[in-house]
């Protein structure tokens, strides 16, 4: 996780947050390039075990996920107890949540919420990480971006992941943040 906190930090001070700045970031940081360019630009990397991807939607924006956790499907194809799947990925995420609040850039977070299953806090915005559905998610602010980590799979027959994502902020959309509590207590 020492890595991924390295990049986030490094990635954070990107304005904007472009493909080819976060490439050039993860090569200077010794990220070994996966051979997956586009564009001109490398986008998959990997250091320590964790593997990392920059992709570019349509309009422009960049994200930069990392996958800290995966789990892959049975020899069905399939999970014979996708609960205990989604609850060890629960676990891992719980033990890696404190790492990110405790992180070198955590007086620059902005917490902006948390969902589970179905939920998503983002109006107009999808399910998350890549139109994704996250199974259980925390998300905050930080340096104009936004800052994602939650258990996800992609679909019924794919791993299960704890993924960390930076992505650039819609300028659209709203990201609310938990409000802080009343002087007084109400």
């Amino acid at each position: 996780m020492a890595a991924v906190i390295a990049m986030l930090e490094e990635l954070g001070g990107l304005a904007p947050l472009t493909a080819e700045g976060a490439a050039a970031r993860f090569a200077a940081c010794g990220w070994t390039p996966g051979g997956r360019p586009r564009d001109g630009v490398e986008t998959s990397w990997d250091a320590d075990g964790t593997g990392a991807w920059i992709r570019t939607s349509g309009s422009g924006a960049v994200d930069v996920s990392f996958a800290v956790w995966i789990r892959d499907v049975d020899e069905s194809g399939y999970f014979d107890d996708l609960d205990a799947v989604y609850e060890e990925g629960e676990r891992v995420l719980a033990g890696l949540l404190p790492e990110i609040e405790r992180s070198s850039f955590a007086g620059r977070l902005a917490e902006a919420g948390r969902a589970t299953e179905g939920e998503d806090e983002r109006e107009g915005e999808g399910e998350g990480e890549g139109g994704d559905e996250f199974v259980v998610r925390k998300r905050w602010t930080l340096d104009g971006h936004v800052l994602t980590a939650g258990v996800v799979q992609h679909d019924t027959d794919f791993p299960v992941m704890v993924v960390v994502t930076l992505e650039t902020m819609p300028a659209t959309a709203t990201v609310p943040t938990v409000a802080p509590a009343p002087a007084g207590g109400g």
